[in-house]
């Protein structure tokens, strides 16, 4: 499961609350959005604009699963030379664009990216070597149905240069697999990632759902008791979110299943948390944990919003475009539809269908809600890699919410930085409105003050012409 996917559509909890208020936030800052440029924004280019992530999107699928709404397709041909030639051709395009030396790490996510060729992630691989500097230990992920096809095919991607395997088991229960649509079974989960683990000690990860259909804490903890053994050294926790207009939904709506409600999911979670914790994992995100440090390098440059570049079928980005003289960060989304993207990049180079230019605000926006995400939270000296002017005390500090949040024990505010405890990182998606409504009210403020600012200005300005006349007519021959 790509984490790119999973900012949209997994969470512990609903997002789509926080997403309505995230966008209400947004539009209520247009109409000043000029004016606060003018003084507020830093006139240089974001942190790391000399490197990147590039997150590459295999968007096909064997069939699609009944919980699913992501950006996948089901082929009814498929021409892996095309595809190939695409994804070279438009990781070449945008490398180009954003002009950055070093690609950092490289994501294979979808869709199913295990079933594309390994000579096609060799190829993008070696075009990106050609672009920019790769180095031979970045991290190259790719994602990893665990199906007999997946499990024969790891050795090849390996030779291919993946050094770093994330299989989606989502459950060890056949009978959830099965209400899941999944096209795999338990046995060739645990097949794979012993075969994952032979090939790439350290570097495995296995991706979990919890809040399934049936399920009560007592079996999910079962589930993990039976997982953690078996297992590498990373584990990801993703809740359960129904999708309108997938199948599992029309299920749950009907009544045909049910789900557990939100007081036993967030005890779910607390479990799982706690079950990790003694079998020597450190929780280092909200649904990512990890011992011997086998952290996911590609996804922490998400949080700690670092440029990335998405090549391939809806994928999405954030970088400067520099080669055109940008000097601001933009996201990036890719055209959809695989057929038209083909066209899009065989004609023009690249299949980007939306171009959005990041603000100052916007970019720190990210900056918060991705940051706030980690265990270690926002430190004060990377808050002011992106904002020099106004530091997370001047912004934060004064505020009520955040002086409860922290009486409370949810969130910690000091000269170290910004961060949830242990506790408030359960209830993250309940404590980023506020905070994402602070940092808008201080950029309001601060729009405020400035042009009451401007105003005097033009007011003592006028007064100075005005006098300058009244001299004018008292010596009207001048001096």
């Amino acid at each position: 499961m790509s984490f790119m996917y999973d900012i949209f559509f997994y969470s512990l909890w609903p997002r789509r609350a926080l997403l309505r208020q995230h966008h209400a936030l947004q539009c209520l800052g247009r109409a000043v959005a000029s004016v606060r440029l003018r003084f507020i924004a830093t006139h240089r280019l974001p942190p790391h604009a000399d490197e990147a992530s590039l997150y590459v999107h295999w968007p096909y699928c064997l069939k699609r699963c009944s919980y699913c709404n992501f950006n996948k397709y089901i082929p009814r041909s498929q021409n892996h030379g095309v595809m190939t030639e695409c994804l070279q051709k438009e990781t070449q395009t945008l490398l180009q664009l954003s002009q950055v030396s070093r690609i950092s790490s490289v994501f294979f996510g979808g869709g199913t990216p295990s079933l594309a060729q390994p000579s096609t992630i060799d190829a993008v691989l070696e075009t990106v070597s050609k672009n920019a500097h790769l180095s031979d230990d970045a991290e190259v992920t790719l994602e990893v149905n665990p199906t007999p096809a997946g499990k024969a095919s790891l050795k090849d991607f390996m030779l291919a240069g993946v050094n770093r395997f994330s299989i989606g088991i989502q459950s060890l229960n056949d009978d959830h697999l099965r209400t899941l649509g999944r096209d795999h079974n338990s046995q060739y989960a645990l097949l794979t990632v012993s075969e994952a683990r032979t090939l790439c000690p350290g570097r495995v990860s296995v991706d979990v759902m919890f809040a399934l259909p049936g399920q009560s804490v007592k079996s999910w903890e079962s589930e993990l008791e039976k997982l953690l053994p078996v297992c590498d050294d990373h584990v990801s926790l993703y809740q359960l979110t129904l999708e309108r207009g997938t199948q599992l939904f029309k299920q749950v709506e009907t009544g045909e299943l049910s789900v557990p409600g939100e007081d036993v999911t967030a005890d779910m979670y607390k479990s799982a948390r706690r079950v990790l914790e003694n079998a020597g994992f450190c929780q280092y995100e909200v649904s990512n944990f990890a011992k011997n440090n086998a952290v996911s390098e590609h996804n922490i440059g998400y949080w700690r919003s670092h440029q990335y570049i998405g090549v391939g079928p809806g994928a999405h980005g954030r970088f400067v475009p520099r080669a055109v003289g940008g000097a601001q960060r933009e996201a990036r989304t890719q055209t959809l539809e695989p057929d038209v993207w083909i066209r899009e990049v065989q004609r023009h180079g690249h299949g980007t269908r939306r171009r959005i230019q990041l603000d100052h605000r916007g970019l720190l926006e990210e900056v918060l809600v991705m940051g706030l995400r980690m265990n270690e939270g926002i430190t004060q000296q990377h808050w002011e890699l992106f904002s020099p002017e106004a530091d997370l005390q001047l912004i934060f500090g004064m505020s009520e919410t955040v002086q409860e949040f922290q009486a409370g024990g949810l969130l910690i505010l000091n000269d170290r930085g910004l961060r949830c405890s242990w506790e408030g990182l359960a209830l993250l998606d309940s404590i980023l409105p506020t905070m994402l409504l602070e940092l808008e009210t201080f950029f309001q403020s601060r729009v405020s003050v400035h042009q009451q600012n401007h105003r005097h200005s033009e007011k003592h300005e006028t007064e100075i012409m005005g006098n300058k006349v009244n001299m004018k007519q008292m010596h009207p021959c001048g001096d």
